[in-house]
């Protein structure tokens, strides 16, 4: 398994990325301001991530995203093991996060690697998406916003 940033003249995997974000008009939002990286498995991608810069201390993953088939393999501990590598090798001393309450799964991944809640952005997923989004039989209104020092 090799993680690398996206070339600039690749196409993002598109597919991944809508897994962890139902919004293409937000994914290329970010994709426009912070980098993209890319999991490769026998040369085929099979997850990523994306960093924004926000300042010159903090860094935020926007994405974090496992082949479908593939996950549960620790692919995405790695994944975000890397970007918080990323971060901090580009000056960053604090990196954040943020998933959906109904996202367990990424909650205790999250928690796992050393993030901690550092708050709640209320009705979020309600504001910013047209449709409605469950995942886990529970609905998916607010953001829980998590943080690392790296």
């Amino acid at each position: 398994m090799k993680i690398r940033k996206l070339q600039l003249q690749e196409t993002p995997p598109y597919t991944l990325l809508l897994l962890a974000d139902p919004s293409r008009v937000l994914i290329e939002a970010y994709l426009q301001q912070g980098d993209c990286y890319v999991c490769e498995g026998k040369d085929e991608i099979i997850g990523t991530y994306v960093i924004v810069k926000l300042n010159d201390e903090t860094t935020e993953i926007k994405n974090v995203a496992v082949r479908e088939d593939l996950q549960g393999r620790g692919i995405g501990k790695k994944l975000l093991l890397d970007a918080l590598r990323t971060a901090k090798a580009s000056g960053s001393t604090t990196v954040e996060i943020g998933t959906g309450n109904s996202s367990i799964g990424q909650l205790a991944l999250y928690q796992k690697c050393g993030f901690r809640i550092s708050g709640v952005v209320k009705d979020f997923f309600v504001n910013q998406y047209e449709e409605r989004i469950f995942e886990n039989d529970i609905q998916c209104r607010d953001m829980i916003r998590l943080e690392i020092s790296v």
